[in-house]
């Protein structure tokens, strides 16, 4: 059964954090985020802009994005006839970059798809490997290291799989010493945003000492060639994230060598139908694959969720509980880890949650409908 859109509504929202997150890029306090509604024969179906507030991540950000979905990717998806979601992407391809606009409808033409279908997202996705997904989760630059400290404390006991941690320079060798001295077991990994270059090797070679279990995109967005020269100088496995955009790019990185693990963000990638593909050339290479956060709502959330059921998702991502971020969440009931870090598979249609309107409605601070 395939489907037509007819109308879509874009919001911008306005959620602070519960506390701040620092990442090498800087500090975030607030998130301005955009959601995108899809419409055919009166169901809809939702997704999320994962783009930040500033330009920092990638070359998006909220005020780009909304641009984009509403002036080029959103005007060519009305109307058109789409035999199934996975032919949403290739609608806005002609688009260069500015995937996570482009994803944030193409996701929600997956929600759409499968509530057309009554069946759960991550069943329309292929996904369903597990029915509940392990979680780690991401803690960001702190004050000081003893206030890192006691955040990873807080976060081991509320049954988290593994840490991960940003570093910059500055803030990296001997505070993951510190980390280690206090915490020897626990499964610990290290992202540095691009904060470093090539002539950092030596000194990122220092952190093959802590036994991480990989370091994250330690130099730039677009290094694929120099991260192969940095791997084959470390012990500790490399994770690329915001250098792998397509499948083609994960190919390129795993045959070079550049990296023993991948990061998968929908909105990073464009999509759920690219990444699944990305999933699919890591699985065939052995490459094990994560999913990573964007400091997302209930809807960025869900639909992580949903994608870390498909089955090379075998370590734990950055998917967390609602609590961690926010005192509200947009969906009703929040997304929660139980006492031994898992977060359990929802399968009521589409991504499983119902909206909280009344709350949604109130943090609007912007809108408008494509139709």
């Amino acid at each position: 059964m395939g489907f037509k859109i007819d109308r879509i509504r874009l919001r911008q929202i306005s959620m602070p954090l519960v506390h701040f997150f620092e990442t090498s890029f800087g500090r975030t306090t607030e998130r301005h985020m955009i959601l995108a509604e899809v419409s055919s024969s009166g169901v809809s179906g939702w997704g999320e802009v994962t783009a930040g507030e500033n330009p920092f991540y990638n070359e998006e950000w909220t005020e780009s994005a909304w641009r984009i979905a509403r002036d080029y990717a959103g005007p060519r998806l009305l109307g058109h006839p789409f035999e199934n979601a996975a032919q949403v992407g290739e609608r806005t391809a002609h688009i260069r970059g500015h995937n996570m606009a482009r994803g944030a409808l193409e996701t929600a033409c997956w929600d759409l798809e499968a509530r057309l279908h009554n069946r759960p997202l991550y069943q329309q996705i292929g996904g369903g490997a597990r029915k509940e997904i392990p979680c780690g989760v991401s803690i960001g630059i702190q004050n000081s290291v003893p206030e890192l400290l006691k955040k990873i404390q807080t976060e081991i006991e509320a049954g988290y799989q593994r840490i991960k941690m940003k570093i910059k320079p500055g803030w990296d060798v001997e505070v993951i010493r510190e980390v280690r001295r206090e915490f020897p077991s626990i499964k610990l990994m290290a992202d540095a945003n691009s904060a470093y270059t090539l002539a950092d090797a030596d000194h990122l070679q220092k952190l093959d000492e802590f036994f991480l279990m990989m370091i994250e995109q330690p130099l730039a967005h677009d290094e694929i060639i120099d991260h192969a020269a940095i791997q084959a100088r470390l012990q500790t496995p490399i994770c690329l994230d915001e250098c792998i955009r397509s499948a083609h790019q994960a190919e390129q990185a795993i045959r070079m060598r550049a990296c023993g693990i991948i990061n998968i963000k929908l909105g990073r990638v464009g999509g759920f139908a690219e990444a699944r593909r990305v999933h699919d050339v890591a699985q065939k290479a052995g490459v094990p694959v994560w999913c990573g956060g964007m400091l997302e709502a209930g809807i960025g959330r869900a639909h992580n969720i949903a994608l870390s059921t498909l089955e090379n998702f075998v370590l734990p991502g950055d998917v967390s509980a609602s609590k961690r971020y926010w005192k509200r969440d947009i969906i009703d009931p929040w997304v929660e880890v139980s006492p031994r870090g898992t977060i359990g598979v929802n399968d009521a249609p589409g991504f499983g949650y119902n909206l909280d309107m009344e709350f949604l409605d109130s943090v609007t601070v912007r809108r408008e409908e494509l139709h």
